[in-house]
This record gives C-alpha cells, structure tokens and sequence, in this order.
C-alpha cells in the first residue's frame, strides 16, 4: 500500500525549492488530526486555491470523513466529476466547447485530448485511476441549490424546527439560535437586523423562542399572524404597541407574506431538511460530502442561508461527544464577507464560536480568501495551519509574513518562498511542525470544469432535482 493511502494521512502534493523549482518525488502528507485546529488557504485569483481546496476535500473523502463545503463561486460541484475510466465520452459533456474551439479542435477531439492530460496527470503524481472509483464509492456526495431546483433542494424556511431539549436547557446556546434564526429571516427580507437595536429582530426572537421552548416549531405562515397579533404585552419595559405599533407590525408581516407568496419561494421550502446529521450523513449512516451551492444567489440570501446553516452546524456540535480525531469538516470556499476584520455581519459570530469551540467536538473548519487582510485577525489566530499561495500585494504579505514570525524560519527566507510562488505552489505552515515547508498541489482526482451551469448541475443531480 503506497504511504499516502494510510488512514488519517492526507496527500495533498509534494515538497519543492523555490530556488531551483526541482519538485521532491516523495508526497508531502498532512495529518488529518491537524485540522481540529482550523486551517485557512490564502491566495489570489488563479494561484490554484481552489484545487487545493478540492484535493483537500477528496483525501477527507477517500478516509469517509464527512464534510459540508459552502460554495459561493459555484467550483466545488466538480467533485461529482469522477471518471474512473476516464473515457472521452465522460468528459465530453463537461467540456468547454468554446475552449475547445480555441484549441482548434472539435468537441469530442478535446474531450479525448483533455482524458489524455488528466490519465498523464494522475500518473505524473503517482496517482492511479482506480483512486478515482474509491473515492466515488467512500462517501455519498450531494449538490445542494437552495433558492433552486437544479441540484438537490435544500429546505431551509419550511419549517423552523424546535431544536433539541438539550439545546433548549441550555440558555446560552438556545439565544444563539434564537438570534440566528431571525437574522435569517430578516436578512432574506433584507432587512439590516442588528438582535440590539431592530425592533423587527428583537420582536422575531421574542416570537421563536417562546414556540420553541414549548417544544413546538415555528412555521411561516403562523409566524405572519404572530407577528400582527404576538400575544405580548410589553417588551423590555414598554408596551407593546409604544416599543413597535400595530401598523408598522403589519407592515413587516406584509412584508414577509410577499416573500412567502412569490412564486420562486417555494423552493425555499422543499427539499432536505437544514439539518446537519442529514448534511453529514445519508440515510443508511454512510459519511456525506454536503455541496451547498450559493453561487446563484443574491448577497441577502447567501447570507441568509450561511447563518441559518452555520447555526444548525454549532447546534450539532455541541451534542456530540469530546474527540481528539477529526469528525467531521466545514470548508468554505470564499469566506471574503463573512468574517471581516472590522464590520460584524450575522455570519461572523457563529464563525468565531465555531472557531473556538469545534476543536474539543472534532469539527474542523477550512477557510479560504484571496486576501488576508479580509479575513479577522483572530480567526487567523485561531488557525492552526495556513496554506499560502501567490499574494497580490505588499500588504497581504506583510499580514502574513507577520503571522510567521514566530514560525522558526529565517524572516527572510519566508519573504524570498512568499515572492517565489506560482500557480499550484504553496507555502505550509502547521503550528504542528518545526518548520514551514513549500509544496506543490498534486493532480486532483476530479475533472475540474470550472463553475458549474445551471444545466450541467441539473445533468450531475437528475434524481435528486426538484420537478
């Protein structure tokens, strides 16, 4: 059995000099423990961020580790591409005609030609086809469109279920989901909601957590009525009708009803249940690579989907047990907006808990940006191993040549990898190892055809597809 197929080692590529660019035949593996302690890529568009990203998710799933991996640009469906045999007819449908045309070549010549490149490419980082098929059989993979029927629906406001005794006692975590809930809701409104200073948001929260401490879930359409007619007397000391009037009370309950009737809402409220052990493991219990696909989606909605979904996740982690090993991962694939140093959308502070709290739980997050100064600083802290591509400016090298200092390489050293770096080369630094390495990005496993159509997502999930 070849090293990087034991269990819990990740191939991920092979060490390189940067000064001579000789790449080392033997495989760079990463402890898979390692990434209890988080773990960020950081590169700018086109250094191969999102094949490492991709390379890193098939070894999670060749070793049955289930993941659910946010995508906001639309990439990651092409881990749904495996073609173990690798035959021209497999990838004809993915490729680009128009790539193809460049290329002076007809579709099914290019087709052929590009099976050609991915069977020498394989081999050329001493992979075999037959890794393909094993990591297609590992795990149950599933695309998800919320907002969409193309690929598998996702339910996220058909109903918002009352969460688990446990979560309920626990005062603390049930606020957490109380206030997630309704940022949810009123960020798919777009409505700013700040759970302080928005009466919309401080009334909504009122009105969950009592159903929900009840034990009983809170549907949409009973929630319009709630919020006209709330059964409250006063909230905080003001009554009532003083804090938020009846008819601006209706005039949110108007608002939300719009939503509720539009025709392209219904697909808001089919498909799988938002549940995390539905996310991370199919029916039968077999470990899941959960896509969900936000690329086709407004900013109100992406953001509205990451919280409720980051709320469902921190809500299952908390009911498992400690664990040393790595459970299960949450990879993002561009985190630019929802953990930003300065500003504080409804995203960020879910992040932080999850930042500092999965570890004990085996919950490993992956988060990937273009830029670091995008990202905040104690998320960066928080991260145990950085992934470092080519950088576009001197400010994003000096945040992470700042992080590095105590890294046990030469300042100027790691200036001179940083400056050094092309496409598919990156800079390792795991606080687990004595010292940063420079590695290049082994061949992935899955065909990468770029973003993915609304077409060619329905082609990969035509059973699971909404009629």
């Amino acid at each position: 059995m070849k090293a990087y197929e034991k269990l819990g080692a990740f191939y991920l590529g092979r060490r390189f000099d940067p000064a001579s660019g000789k790449i080392d035949p033997e495989p760079l593996l990463y402890d898979a423990r390692d990434l209890t302690t988080h773990a960020v890529i950081i590169g700018m568009t086109g250094s191969g961020k999102t094949g490492l990203g991709i390379c890193l998710l098939e070894e999670a799933a060749i070793d049955r580790i289930p993941v659910i991996a946010i995508d906001p640009k639309g990439d990651l469906g092409n881990l749904l591409l495996n073609f173990p045999h690798l035959r021209t007819a497999d990838l004809r449908p993915w490729v680009d005609p128009a790539a193809a045309l460049t290329a002076g070549l007809d579709t099914d010549a290019y087709a052929a030609r590009q099976a050609d490149n991915w069977r020498q490419g394989l081999a050329d980082w001493d992979q075999e086809p037959e890794r393909i098929g094993r990591l297609a059989q590992a795990v149950d993979m599933a695309l998800y469109t919320p907002g969409s029927n193309a690929g598998r629906p996702l339910s996220i406001l058909g109903s918002l279920r009352s969460p688990p005794a446990t979560t309920r006692e626990d005062a603390e975590l049930l606020g957490q989901r109380v206030q997630a809930a309704a940022t949810g809701l009123l960020t798919l409104l777009g409505l700013e909601a700040d759970p302080l200073t928005s009466r919309e948001h401080i009334l909504l929260a009122q009105l969950i957590s009592r159903e929900w401490l009840a034990g009983r879930n809170v549907e949409l359409p009973g929630l319009i009525g709630a919020i006209q007619q709330p059964g409250i007397e006063r909230l905080g000391v003001l009554l009532l009708d003083d804090f938020f009037p009846p008819r601006e009370r209706m005039a949110l309950a108007m608002r939300l009803n719009s939503l509720l009737a539009s025709p392209g809402f219904a697909s808001w409220l089919t498909g799988d249940p938002l549940d995390a052990q539905t996310l991370l493991y199919s029916a039968s219990g077999k470990p899941r690579l959960s896509i969900v696909s936000i690329a086709h989606l407004s900013d109100a909605e992406r953001m509205s989907v990451v919280t409720l979904l980051l709320a469902e996740l921190l809500n299952w982690m908390r009911a498992q047990p400690g664990t040393g090993s790595l459970r299960a991962l949450l990879y993002m694939d561009e985190i630019f907006g929802y953990l930003p140093p300065t500003a504080n959308p409804p995203s960020k502070v879910l992040l932080l808990t999850l930042l500092k709290q999965a570890r004990a739980y085996g919950l490993g997050l992956v988060l990937s940006t273009q830029n670091p100064v995008d990202l905040d600083y104690k998320a960066l802290s928080n991260a145990g191993t950085w992934f470092i591509g080519r950088l576009q400016t001197e400010q994003d090298r000096a945040r992470v040549l700042d992080g590095l200092r105590t890294a046990g390489t030469d300042i100027r050293q790691l200036e001179s990898w940083l400056g050094s770096l092309g496409k598919r080369r990156f800079l390792l630094h795991n606080v687990h190892e004595t010292r940063p390495e420079p590695f290049a990005t082994r061949w992935a496993l899955s065909y990468l055809a770029g973003p993915l159509s609304r077409e060619q997502i329905r082609r990969l999930t035509p059973a699971q597809a909404a009629p």
